[in-house]
């Protein structure tokens, strides 16, 4: 099995589709009824978002989740081939 860095690429999508809303992460967490410090930690790739918070994450984003999913394995992908 590769070792690759899923929470890392998580959250670097997470923080660049909500830097594309233009909201901060207090907000983010307020609409996904999540504290401000764990949006704060899945965009530091601290924590592992279940599927349920992923799912609420790409609602309040106004995205699928799907893409939030294959912008993850897009990036591990690159990071694989390097």
């Amino acid at each position: 099995m590769i070792n690759i860095n899923i929470d890392g690429h998580f959250g670097q999508v997470l923080k660049v589709q909500r830097k594309v809303q233009k909201i901060t992460q207090a907000k983010l967490a307020e609409k996904v009824k999540l504290d401000k410090t764990y949006i704060s930690m899945l965009e530091r790739g601290l924590r592992k978002p279940s599927l349920e918070v992923t799912i609420n994450l790409a609602k309040a984003l106004d995205i699928p989740a799907i893409e939030i999913v294959s912008e993850v394995e897009s990036l591990s992908e690159i990071t694989e081939r390097d």
